[in-house]
């Protein structure tokens, strides 16, 4: 008799995979967001606006930066400096197989 509260519902995973995937992917996604979308499209749209302004959306924008601007700035920045730092540890760990979860090797 097997006792269903003792068994796992999945099997354990051998922790041999590569972790340098998960930290690429994740650094350059989280650049590609900070960066391109939180600061350029960012400084952009208030760039284009001009002095006059103009809707994208429903979003009014102006060329004056309010604090809605700065703080997607800032979260921009803090967000791709994150994600430079992630693709640096995916750079400098050591290289192993790539495995995908839930497949049988």
């Amino acid at each position: 008799m097997v006792d269903i509260q003792e068994t796992p519902a999945v099997p354990p995973m051998d922790p041999g995979g590569d972790p340098r995937v998960g930290y690429l992917l994740a650094g350059s996604i989280l650049v590609a967001v900070g960066w391109g979308l939180a600061v350029m499209v960012n400084l952009l749209l208030h760039y284009m606006a001009g002095s006059a302004g103009m809707t994208v959306a429903g979003h009014e924008f102006t060329s004056s930066l309010g604090a809605y601007a700065w703080a997607t700035f800032a979260f921009g920045l803090f967000t791709g400096g994150f994600g430079v730092v992630l693709v640096a540890l995916g750079r400098a760990s050591p290289k192993g197989p790539l495995v995908l979860p839930g497949y049988d090797y």
